[in-house]
């Protein structure tokens, strides 16, 4: 098993992504703290995967929440030696239908939620001495931007441009700081994605996710378990040479 008593912290981890994310890290030995901002839901995901599963409610847009959470997942662990930053928002509109509210909430979770969590992180590796692994969840959309998703796609850029960073300064720690970049994932949340497009390009429900999926060069949208190879990968020792870099797991949407 390549994650053979590591430990992990992931947030978002109360339902879709995040969930299969740490399925497969415990699949692979690690013990994992799931962090979500739902209590309820972030204590029954975890108690779904068993005794190598902890939960802790975190709010990534209050310093107090996030200290919080670290601290009750170290004590719980023992140590932190990986984070997956995966709690993330979705909003879409027109440019001149932007509102300063929308911005403000996803770059407070997009790209300040990833920041601190990981620097709360980065400073409990550091303070352990025996390095770490930091994996941040971009996207696609960071790689371009999309008329309708302005603000989204400019929070992903901002985490590619974090991981750049991060990665640069956390190095000489032996904490290596990387990013996936999924494109189309099906699951839950494509509901509330599929109403954003119904509501501006005039669409039934349905047909855009019908048209990203069938658009998709590998002939289909992506799922979580999809992207569990990669969150794997970039938690071992295989990856120790890896630093700074965005990978795209998406069925080859973009070509870096």
């Amino acid at each position: 098993m390549r994650l053979q008593g590591k430990t992990a912290l992931i947030t978002g981890a109360a339902r879709g992504i995040g969930l299969e994310f740490a399925r497969a890290y415990i699949a692979e030995g690690a013990t994992v703290t799931l962090a979500d901002i739902n209590a309820d839901a972030v204590a029954k995901a975890a108690a779904s995967l068993g005794p190598q599963a902890h939960a802790v409610q975190m709010d990534v847009t209050r310093q107090d929440s996030i200290d919080a959470g670290f601290a009750a997942a170290v004590a719980k662990m023992g140590r932190l030696d990986i984070l997956i930053n995966n709690a993330a928002l979705f909003s879409a509109a027109p440019i001149v239908e932007i509102t300063r509210a929308d911005y403000d909430k996803l770059f407070a979770v997009n790209v300040a939620g990833t920041l601190f969590c990981l620097q709360a992180a980065a400073r409990q590796m550091i303070a352990q001495g025996q390095g770490g692994k930091i994996i941040n969840m971009a996207s696609q959309a960071g790689r371009r931007g999309e008329g309708l998703v302005g603000v989204y796609c400019a929070t992903k850029a901002a985490v590619i441009s974090l991981t750049q960073s991060a990665g640069l300064d956390l190095i000489k720690h032996g904490i290596n700081v990387n990013a996936i970049a999924p494109g189309v994932v099906d699951g839950e949340h494509w509901d509330g994605v599929d109403a954003f497009f119904a509501k501006y390009e005039n669409k039934p429900f349905g047909q855009k996710k019908r048209e990203v999926g069938a658009a998709v060069p590998f002939g289909r949208m992506g799922t979580a378990a999809d992207l569990t190879g990669m969150a794997i990968f970039l938690a071992t020792e295989d990856a120790r040479y890896i630093v700074a870099q965005t990978y795209g797991v998406d069925g080859g949407n973009w070509m870096a």
